[in-house]
């Protein structure tokens, strides 16, 4: 395990993928400022509606509306691949360039508050190869918070020169999330009550990955949706069995929240596996066992 959890990162770093993934207000007024910023809203509601509204009604200045189910997912045809299949390289790349995404320039993603939707964003476009993507602390309610200037209008971008090229963040299958509780550490990053089986408001069957651990994304961010700081994070993720030498994983319900705790473990310096179709690609397969509280699986 590799340490990039320490300073600010410096110009010369700025094309690094595993540098700090955050930016604050100041720091993405400044970009802005500076101009050649590709801004990307991704307000999303798991399990309720679109934020185009809340885009619509107001958004930081420039920002492009990107919609989670559209653009950041494939239909979930049979749910074979999850709630959230992630898109097809070639038209998550269309969908990004017709929002202005370039190569060579920096990206900046946010969402209402606490990046928990946002970060799937991150993931896609860092995954696919951009070099240089950040996302907001705090989000939209932190930008407005701060009194700075919010937009109703739509912007047009000139079209991106952006291509896929899959691989650059790890990722497993069922096959490699259940080796993983196994031999590893396999984080669940949903709440923990849905972990345990005690409810599932999504799924048609509640429990966990035998061999998982409770790890709620929630609690990598305060009560504001800010994040916490890489110091207690890297404790917190010590005390869930993240070690030196130990391979992770993390899933969620459909693999969108679960990018939100990738992003967490990268600000510790730990590259962590995504399993992209995550709790409801699980049990899409009735042979998988199942586990609840803690309880073995059956």
């Amino acid at each position: 395990m590799v340490d990039h959890s320490s300073a600010e990162p410096s110009s010369d770093d700025r094309a690094d993928p595993l540098r700090e993934p955050l930016l604050t207000v100041g720091e993405l007024d400044t970009m802005l400022r500076r101009g050649g910023v590709t801004l990307l809203d991704v307000r999303y509601v798991l399990g309720g509606s679109a934020g185009r509204a809340a885009y619509e009604a107001g958004h930081v200045p420039g920002a492009s509306y990107v919609d989670m189910a559209t653009e950041l997912a494939d239909p979930p045809g049979d749910g074979r691949r999850g709630r959230h299949p992630l898109p097809d390289a070639d038209r998550f790349a269309a969908a990004m360039r017709a929002h202005g995404v370039r190569a060579g320039a920096p990206v900046v993603v946010y969402d209402a508050d606490d990046g928990t939707s946002a970060a799937r964003a991150w993931w896609l476009l860092t995954y696919h190869g951009h070099r240089d993507v950040r996302l907001l602390d705090g989000g939209f309610a932190a930008w407005e918070a701060a009194g700075m200037a919010v937009s109703t209008e739509t912007p047009t971008p000139e079209p991106g020169d952006f291509a896929a090229d899959p691989g650059h963040l790890p990722v497993v299958d069922a096959d490699g999330a259940a080796r993983v509780g196994r031999e590893g550490v396999l984080l669940d990053a949903r709440v923990t009550p849905r972990y345990l089986g005690e409810v599932e408001p999504v799924d048609p069957v509640a429990g966990h990955i035998p061999g998982a651990v409770s790890a709620p994304t929630f609690d990598n961010v305060d009560a504001a949706g800010r994040w916490r700081p890489a110091e207690v994070l890297a404790d917190r993720f010590v005390d869930l069995g993240v070690v030196p030498g130990h391979e992770v994983a993390v899933y969620c319900g459909s693999g969108v929240t679960a990018a939100h705790e990738v992003l967490a473990l990268r600000r510790v310096g730990v590259d962590a596996a995504l399993y992209p179709g995550s709790w409801s690609e699980w049990v899409s397969d009735p042979s998988r066992p199942v586990a609840t509280g803690d309880s073995e699986a059956t």
